[in-house]
């Protein structure tokens, strides 16, 4: 069965994280929305994760909306819709604090990168789980390139193309949150119900 036909309409969540993305990007409420340090020192904490939903420009958004429905595509059979956004609501608001508490210099970002990194990584760990020994190779994947960005930086020009610094630090925290929540899921999920780790699988 297709994901898009899929009883579980996991497809649902990508679709209303793209829908917010580009209505926020049109309705341009950086001011409002966007991770800003000073703000978010005076009480604005919901710009924790109405951050990860803006973006510079609209190359920026498009390769992150083409990163998320092709990291779900990948691992579209593990999900059902309800644990699929609280998921992503969860790597939305650690990606945050990750931010904010790990990299005190950081004054301002915006995009979904670092939850894309945290997605892609939580689903390899389910790979892994089932059995597929391409997590593996996923997981290990992710993060070399993580790691090879937040050593040598990122591409000069996906910088050029966004119209911004690349912030490196975002994919390590989402990297590092997908990896705790894929395994804080697994243990929790084998311990309750034994051989259902899935999030759902909707066939």
């Amino acid at each position: 069965m297709s994901a898009l036909s899929s009883p579980s309409r996991a497809w649902l969540a990508p679709l209303i994280v793209s829908l917010v993305s580009i209505g926020l990007f049109f309705l341009s409420l950086d001011d409002v929305l966007a991770f800003r340090r000073d703000a978010i020192d005076q009480g604005e904490y919901w710009r924790l994760i109405s951050g990860n939903l803006l973006h510079t420009n609209h190359w920026h958004l498009l390769m992150n909306l083409a990163g998320l429905w092709v990291i779900y595509s990948l691992h579209h059979f593990h999900y059902r819709i309800w644990p699929l956004l609280a998921l992503l609501l969860a790597l939305c608001t650690l990606e945050g604090l990750g931010l904010y508490l790990g990299y005190p210099q950081l004054w301002g970002y915006v995009g979904l990168s670092g939850i894309l990194h945290g997605l892609f990584a939580f689903g390899a760990l389910l790979d892994i789980r089932r059995g597929y020994r391409s997590g593996y190779l996923l997981l290990l994947g992710v993060i070399l390139k993580v790691s090879w960005e937040n050593t040598m930086g990122a591409s000069d020009g996906v910088t050029e193309l966004i119209g911004a610094r690349v912030a490196t630090e975002s994919h390590l925290v989402g990297l590092v949150s997908g990896i705790a929540l894929g395994l804080l899921w697994l243990v929790a999920a084998t311990q309750l119900k034994p051989g259902k780790e899935q999030i759902g699988a909707g066939h």
